[in-house]
């Protein structure tokens, strides 16, 4: 199956009871058994729901997976992996990433004796100088966020088997419909599926997929122990959202390229970033890794004024100011204050994460409606 026909038929069946096209949502947290033992393949919903394992199969299909996981957020599935880990392990990670994940791994998991390296990941060889024998994990975003750093997953892949270290990368920003880590060779991709997989801005959920059955069974181990697990209404909903992906993402791309454009060309607006630009860092990486560059933009006005930048943000009308990414609608955010407000500002302006940075999340509305709109807000 090409990926189009996955989103919709991908690792799905029609429901063995009534022949229902869409999974029904199995709302129940428990099931009838006829004797101790005796069931349909179904105990209890934490550790398998008959929509939850509908949509675990349809995330396995979507990225060239063997296996997936449903969790109730992103962090849950980010959570689970490092659960993976003892005291005394290590992580590397981009030191360019979301505030969430920063947050977990420096105030919940570096006390429990797990040491991370937060390092510049755009040359890849770079990552080698900090593996250790007790390095674990490779934690990739790519791109990265809010930055937009590109990261070559491939030439990362070839260092952590090298290592025998595990690579995993968070596709959130990019999708499936981008690009497909495992074909790259990493060892397992997380999604926030409240973003794009979604793409309605109705759910919360994180997803993990893996093809290698050992690494599964420890996840699965962990997913139902710590029981982080979405519900099934969600699941659905989640489900729904798959089948629309390849083509939203195909509008977030070109509505991404033209306010990107209009952006660079803005004489308020100091600099663009977009993996798209021919002078965007690694943007020949990013060529070749994904299929086009995303609806994911940031950009910094001139001056690098902090009240200039909350100014745009609260004038802008078509986008709106809040958290998260990746609906049909645009957003739009102020990192600093928002998604990246829980790392040290000395630490974030050393990525470029500055007080003046906007991050757009370009939807899938009218073009010239969304060019209008970011006219009137700049100025």
């Amino acid at each position: 199956m090409k990926f189009n026909t996955k989103t919709i038929h991908g690792g799905q069946k029609h429901d063995p009871a009534y022949g229902a096209v869409m999974p029904p949502i199995y709302q129940t947290s428990t099931y009838a058994q006829s004797t101790p033992g005796g069931h349909k393949g179904f105990e209890y919903s934490r550790t398998h729901n008959p929509t939850r394992q509908a949509l675990e199969n349809a995330f396995a299909s979507i990225e060239n997976g063997e296996y997936g996981l449903a969790f109730g957020s992103g962090l849950a599935a980010i959570d689970a992996v490092m659960k993976l880990l003892k005291p005394g392990d290590e992580v590397i990670s981009t030191n360019d990433l979301y505030g969430g994940t920063y947050r977990l791994f420096t105030s919940i998991f570096k006390n429990f004796g797990i040491k991370f390296n937060f390092i510049g990941m755009q040359n890849a060889s770079n990552i080698e100088d900090y593996i250790t024998e007790n390095t674990k994990i490779i934690w990739v975003e790519t791109p990265t966020n809010p930055m937009m750093n590109i990261i070559d997953i491939k030439a990362t892949a070839e260092i952590a088997k090298k290592h025998n270290v595990l690579l995993a990368v968070d596709n959130t920003f990019a999708t499936p419909y981008l690009q497909q880590p495992l074909d790259l060779g990493a060892d397992l991709v997380m999604h926030s599926a409240t973003k794009y997989i979604g793409g309605h801005s109705d759910l919360v959920m994180g997803a993990l997929i893996v093809k290698d059955k050992e690494l599964a069974d420890k996840l699965y181990f962990i997913q139902n122990a710590s029981g982080a697990v979405c519900g099934p209404q969600d699941s659905f909903l989640a489900l729904r959202g798959i089948k629309t992906l390849h083509v939203r993402m195909q509008r977030h791309c070109e509505n991404g390229r033209a306010v990107a454009e209009y952006l660079a060309s803005h004489p308020k607006i100091e600099k663009v970033y977009w993996p798209g630009f021919e002078s965007h860092p690694n943007h020949e990486v990013a060529k070749a890794q994904m299929k086009d560059f995303g609806g994911m933009i940031s950009f910094v006005t001139k001056g690098n004024d902090y009240n200039e930048a909350i100014k745009i943000v609260e004038n802008l009308k078509v986008f709106t100011l809040a958290e998260s990414l990746g609906g049909v609608e645009s957003l739009c955010g102020h990192p600093a204050s928002m998604t990246h407000a829980s790392i040290p500002k000395e630490e974030r302006e050393k990525t470029g994460v500055v007080d003046s940075l906007i991050r757009l999340s370009v939807g899938i509305e009218d073009e010239e409606d969304l060019i209008n709109d970011l006219k009137q807000a700049i100025g």
